[in-house]
């Protein structure tokens, strides 16, 4: 009983997929436009930079209302708050390096560092979810230091960003949201 006070346990697993799906096809379209200005340097004015901008806005987008549908229903079916003390918890500890992220991949786009964007995201997206994973399931850390490494490595391969999106938000959310689904929620 303690451990369902402390913790928001309706986290949807199917969420995880379908963002990492979301993230697959972002990544995808995102692929499409880069290769049509192969050669060419994708600047911060440029149309190319706000469309793959608008790709990213709209998965992020799509990603939270289907967490929030889905993780309705799954609070719904146990009797339980969407938004309570837990996961007002799991929002704040999620969000504060989230947005620490968010504003030094900012700062960096304006020293036009733009070799470390993927790996700077991957890697307080990680983090972001370590530190939410005490206020939600356990899976959520694992998680988060898979997508960690994932950022280490994309550093050491620079150039790389979208393959390292696409594993870190795609296939990483399949995999570990399949899990979670698998293991929560199939039977119930």
């Amino acid at each position: 009983m303690m451990n369902r006070s402390t913790q928001f346990l309706s986290l949807s697993g199917l969420a995880g997929v379908m963002a990492g799906i979301y993230a697959l096809i972002g990544a995808w379209f995102a692929a499409r436009i880069l290769d049509q200005h192969r050669g060419y340097y994708v600047t911060l004015e440029s149309t190319t930079f706000k469309a793959i901008v608008a790709i990213a806005i709209i998965v992020l987008v799509l990603s939270i209302i289907t967490a929030l549908i889905l993780s309705g229903f799954k609070a719904k079916k146990r009797n339980e708050n969407l938004w309570n003390s837990s996961s007002k918890r799991l929002i704040a500890n999620f969000l504060i390096p989230l947005g620490t992220g968010g504003i030094f991949t900012l700062i960096l786009l304006r020293h036009e560092v733009y070799g470390l964007i993927a790996p700077v995201t991957l890697i307080f997206y990680g983090l972001a979810c370590v530190n939410a994973s005490k206020y939600t399931l356990r899976d959520v850390r694992y998680l988060g230091i898979t997508v960690v490494i994932l950022g280490l490595i994309c550093t050491e391969f620079s150039g790389n960003g979208l393959l390292f999106w696409a594993l870190g938000f795609g296939v990483s959310h399949i995999i570990y949201g399949a899990i979670m689904y698998v293991k929560y929620e199939r039977n119930s």
